[in-house]
């Protein structure tokens, strides 16, 4: 670990349903170092959401600070905002995300299309991907001819197909059964292992215990912050 690469200080969000003020994150500080694998975990409405979604500038803070790589977000336009994120974060949702009448390889070039990157080099780029999660040989098929854990090795191909120095995961074994959520877990291991920072979200406290550190949110507050000794992400290299 060489720096933080995300920063969070003093972060306040309030979310508004009608007349009524909803509180979601008080007063929350978190440095996340190059390389770490983080787990925050917590129950339900405790906030692991907004904080990924503020991390991943799909949201900004009522009051406080968001840097990603030293970078103080909340001064950038939104269009280097939306820059940054799809250069330097990858996204993976439980619900995979993926466009239905899209290929395996047309979602996995989409944050390259998006980005302005030649036809070409986009597949070139999203078959290199698809072939680092084990899914090369699938590359053709419509996501209703894929597996639950393919589509999420899709949704993990589209994530790193730009690079990414930072990847956020929602739940990624959420909606798996535990011999392919297991799977997923491995296929992180292996790109925590490459170097890649991660942020994963959980309520499954097994998947948190495979990371070197856990991060507990009750109502909106850090609540403790622990370092693992585990054969986890950056440790396994057997």
């Amino acid at each position: 670990m060489t720096g933080a690469v995300v920063s969070l200080y003093g972060i306040h969000r309030t979310f508004r349903m009608g007349d009524v003020s909803v509180p979601v994150l008080h007063d929350v500080s978190l440095d996340i170092g190059e390389g770490e694998c983080v787990a925050v975990i917590g129950p339900s409405g405790s906030g692991k959401s907004s904080l990924m979604n503020l991390v991943g500038l799909l949201d900004r803070p009522d009051s406080g600070q968001v840097l990603i790589e030293g970078i103080e977000t909340g001064r950038l336009t939104p269009d280097r905002r939306a820059m940054l994120r799809n250069r330097r974060i990858g996204f993976v949702f439980q619900s995979y995300n993926l466009l239905s009448r899209h290929t395996a390889l047309a979602n996995v070039q989409l944050p390259l299309l998006y980005a302005g990157v030649g036809r070409s080099e986009r597949r070139r780029r999203g078959e290199q991907a698809l072939e680092a999660v084990g899914l090369a040989h699938r590359a053709g098929h419509l996501p209703s001819r894929l597996s639950g854990g393919e589509q999420q090795r899709v949704a993990i191909a589209r994530a790193l197909v730009t690079d990414p120095g930072i990847l956020l995961a929602d739940e990624p074994t959420g909606a798996l059964d535990s011999r392919t959520g297991s799977e997923i877990i491995g296929l992180f291991h292996g790109l925590n292992r490459a170097g890649r920072t991660i942020l994963l979200i959980t309520h499954d406290p097994g998947v948190a215990a495979q990371c070197g550190r856990v991060v507990r949110l009750l109502d909106g507050r850090i609540v403790s912050d622990c370092q693992q000794a585990v054969r986890g992400l950056r440790e396994r290299r057997a």
